[in-house]
């Protein structure tokens, strides 16, 4: 079937633009959303395979709609000149890669899509159109389909008709009412005043169109509303007609000029190197090469047959593999694969297989490691990991699959959703189409190593891939299977506590309600607490009252009956978030097996997952007596706990060298006494206890990023005062201050900042107009560095703990990590001698101009080593 795509060149340009941080080649052209535009290019052709393509413009700022209204996208923002300048090049794009552009005077380039969108519909093409602008979505019929762009090029939303029905009710053509009636700020039309979103949606699903509400204005309910609709029939008509997209403007060509061959590599090169876009030239040089390899599918049947170098991959469809078996095997060296189901695999001839391999290769180590157990096999001796290193290579990206991973590289085959389905459409894998499968997957990993080497090593994280994450993800794998021994009989005792609790506290919240009722109802908790009682009213939602938590604890000394209420809401979340649901996640070995995932947080930090073991909260009594029911294996051990103290500081002023914060830390003082001093200019006596606390919250804010309004919230101040804190804590402390300023210019630069093992997180927002999304950006180039060099070092420490032969005499078993906590399972007799040996390893992790510090104890459960 013939393909058409249709692009709103200058909605794309601007979507471009916001969403990659401001890029400039050595001449200073501004080059963000030209990049953005080449790589949204290549993708559509790479995905879509057009055979007819259009980048539509807007030709002016004056268009037919101007003479019906003059005040048209009135009031719109300037484009910014860094916009500005980009496109005449972004023109200079379309033209190399041999992509027809149209623009003409008077009209919009909505009104030239909705042209050929037409014209395609009558000709039988199948039809996508691209675009920021949701008035496009008009044009959805049944062979067009709208990808809205939300934010940047690659965050998007396919609007067909039956995904307009479900989100509006509504036909695409009534799209244009739904404008008439609500109008719409961005491009200035006024609609009728007083109508929004949802009463214009209620109009139509009542009446279709703007003429037929306006024709029953007497079945109008409301008052003011049908005052309003009278007052403005004519703004309602006058605005349905600007928001209608032009279907027959006199364009001066057809569909066959529109053809498309994606043949003009030569021109497309040039212009790539001209605007120094390196990954795409690189792109393009591999592409003629090993990227658009066609993968062997030359079969043996014996995996002995296979080279050296392999990669290896085990099959398992359920996400959790430490209960799952593998069902099938494959391995490749490059040129051959070999691929079985399990059953007809000797596990002991597999695992001679492993052992015999000079270099192995996989996607998860972890994983691989994980089922492998499954089938008796301890081996552990992998050298590459491509999830790892995909994520490193960009962590914002969500790591799902072989697929996402080799898509990073060019390298395109099935993702595992598409191949075996998912929910309803869930498929069962059989015969040789599945064995094509698992053969193009451990083909892709194999293609992708090599390229992963080369891209690392460009970004200075080669050291931190093979050095720290790998030998990691071998750590976490051991921990995984050994678990956690958790007692179930003192949770179901907790649990029968926290019940009786419940109860308690719920008979004092009807007491004092004078009634009965669901207090886990939103609707009815409103009625009693904001018309029974007659409370204030701090937020309103679309179906009524808040009765958030903050808004709540803003009602706090308003009326005795919410404290009873926050007591409740925090021992019944306990109740079934953890004294109940951690029961359910108890095998049949008496333990907790939690997962470790790696790929998760953006700043390097370890997550607990399935179940999530690092959110149990311990800032209340009964939230740090559920930890009484993890113990060790038996009476003959004990768990020791070992935490870094106030590692994050360290590392800031490690970072910064600030000579304050460096001379306190390697005097031993109080961090957070010093602070005080500093800030509140006075002597080493006279800090009180408050002083202490408020100098702690700011030390702690600063390194997560808060703002005067995060820190207000925390002590319970003004912003005004807040900020005051913040500007002298900074000023107290002037290297720290240096430092927050030029990571940011650095992240404005770059477009991302770096920790101390050159972990990169990357900043988009950097550049955002937007003030609150630049403003969060800031905060996060200023604690990324910090946060993810502690969770750099806590992972260098587990590694090095495995690798040290001193501790490794020791029956030491390492269970979990939890933020800055390693917990472990060690002999009682042996832990007086251990504790030194993991001490000085954890404390030389890493080199840094301050100490760092551990902190540790130990006893029968998690409860009584702190």
């Amino acid at each position: 079937m013939k393909k058409l795509i249709l692009i709103d060149g200058n909605s794309v340009a601007f979507r471009a633009f916001y969403g990659l941080p401001l890029l400039s080649n050595q001449s200073g052209l501004h080059t963000n959303a030209i990049f953005g535009y080449a790589r949204l290019l290549e993708k559509l052709i790479a995905d879509e395979a057009p055979t007819h393509f259009l980048v539509a413009f807007d030709a002016g700022k004056s268009t037919f709609r101007h003479k019906q209204y003059e005040e048209y996208k009135g009031g719109r923002q300037k484009m910014p000149p860094e916009l500005g300048e980009q496109l005449a090049p972004i023109r200079r794009l379309i033209d190399a890669y041999g992509i027809k552009r149209y623009e003409l005077d008077e009209y919009e380039a909505d009104d030239i899509i909705g042209t050929m969108s037409r014209k395609a519909d009558e000709e039988g093409f199948e039809t996508i159109i691209i675009t920021g602008d949701r008035d496009l979505t008009q044009l959805a019929s049944a062979n067009t389909v709208i990808y809205y762009t939300k934010k940047g090029i690659s965050d998007i939303d396919k609007y067909t008709p039956e995904y307009i029905e479900e989100i509006y009710g509504l036909d695409p053509e009534q799209i244009v009412d739904l404008k008439g009636l609500m109008g719409d700020k961005s491009d200035n039309i006024p609609g009728v005043p007083g109508v929004g979103e949802k009463t214009a949606l209620k109009l139509l699903k009542n009446h279709g169109s703007v003429e037929e509400v306006l024709e029953h204005l007497d079945e109008v309910k409301g008052k003011k509303l049908k005052e309003n609709l009278t007052a403005h029939k004519e703004d309602a008509l006058m605005s349905k007609s600007l928001a209608t997209i032009h279907r027959a403007v006199p364009v001066d060509f057809g569909m066959d000029d529109l053809k498309f061959t994606d043949d003009n590599e030569q021109e497309k090169y040039e212009l790539f190197k001209e605007l120094e876009f390196d990954s795409l030239l690189k792109n393009m040089e591999a592409s003629e090469t090993e990227d658009k390899v066609e993968f062997s599918d030359e079969r043996v049947t014996d995996m002995e047959a296979l080279r050296e170098d392999i990669s290896f991959h085990l099959e398992v469809r359920a996400d959790n593999y430490l209960v799952h078996k593998p069902e099938y095997v494959a391995a490749t060296d490059g040129e051959r694969t070999f691929v079985s189901h399990m059953d007809d695999v000797d596990p002991g001839q597999l695992e001679s297989f492993l052992e015999s391999r000079s270099t192995i290769n996989v996607y998860d180590i972890k994983r691989q490691m994980g089922l492998l157990r499954h089938l008796d096999i301890h081996f552990q001796d992998f050298d590459h990991d491509i999830m790892l290193g995909s994520f490193l290579l960009d962590p914002s990206k969500k790591i799902i699959d072989v697929a996402e991973t080799a898509a990073q590289f060019n390298i395109n085959i099935d993702s595992d959703d598409y191949h075996y389905g998912k929910g309803r459409n869930a498929k069962e894998p059989t015969g040789e189409a599945h064995f094509k499968f698992l053969n193009d997957k451990v083909m892709a990993v194999h293609n992708v190593r090599n390229k992963m080497d080369t891209s690392l090593a460009e970004d200075e994280m080669l050291d931190l891939w093979k050095d720290l994450e790998i030998p990691l993800a071998k750590v976490l794998s051991e921990m995984e299977y050994r678990g956690i021994r958790v007692d179930a009989s003192r949770l179901k005792e907790m649990e029968s506590g926290i019940k009786e609790r419940l109860e308690e506290i719920e008979e004092r919240i009807y007491t004092l309600a004078g009634e009965e009722f669901n207090i886990n109802s939103p609707k009815q908790l409103g009625h009693i607490l904001f018309e029974k009682l007659e409370l204030p009213v701090i937020k309103k939602t679309k179906t009524g009252y808040s009765t958030a938590v903050d808004v709540l604890e803003e009602l706090q000394d308003k009326h005795e009956i919410i404290k009873y209420l926050l007591d409740y809401r925090t021992l019944a979340k306990l109740q079934s978030t953890y004294v109940i649901g951690l029961q359910g996640e108890i095998k049949e070995d008496s333990k907790i097996h939690t997962r470790f995932n790696q790929t998760l947080a953006q700043t390097g930090r370890l997550s607990s997952v399935e179940p999530n073991l690092q959110n149990i909260p311990i800032r209340i009594d009964e939230g740090r007596r559920i930890r009484k029911a993890f113990v060790p294996k038996d009476d003959a051990h004990v768990l020791l706990a070992l935490d870094y103290s106030q590692i994050e500081l360290r590392v800031l002023a490690h970072i910064t060298g600030d000579e304050t914060m460096t001379s306190a830390f390697t005097s031993d003082t109080d961090i957070h006494t010093k602070t005080a001093m500093e800030v509140f200019n006075v002597e080493r006596e006279d800090v009180t206890s408050e002083m202490r606390r408020n100098a702690k919250a700011v030390n702690f804010g600063i390194v997560y990023g808060i703002s005067d309004y995060g820190l207000s919230q925390n002590l319970g101040i003004t912003r005004k005062e807040a900020k005051t804190f913040i500007d002298n804590y900074l000023d107290s402390f002037p290297e720290v201050k240096g430092f927050m300023k030029s990571i940011v210019q650095d992240a404005k630069r770059d477009g991302y900042v770096k920790t101390l093992l050159n972990r990169r997180r990357y900043i988009p927002d950097i550049h955002s107009r937007n003030f609150n999304a630049r403003s969060f950006a800031e905060r996060t180039a200023m604690n990324s560095p910090i946060q993810g060099s502690a969770a750099d070092i806590i992972k260098l420490a587990m590694v090095k703990y495995e690798q040290s032969e001193a501790a490794q005499k020791f029956n030491a078993e390492l269970l979990l990590q939890i933020h800055d906590e390693l917990i472990f399972d060690i002999p009682r007799d042996e832990v007086e001698d251990f504790i030194p040996v993991i001490k000085e390893i954890m404390e030389n992790a890493m080199e840094l101009r301050v100490p760092l510090k551990v902190d540790y104890g130990y006893g029968n459960d998690w409860y009584e080593v702190k």
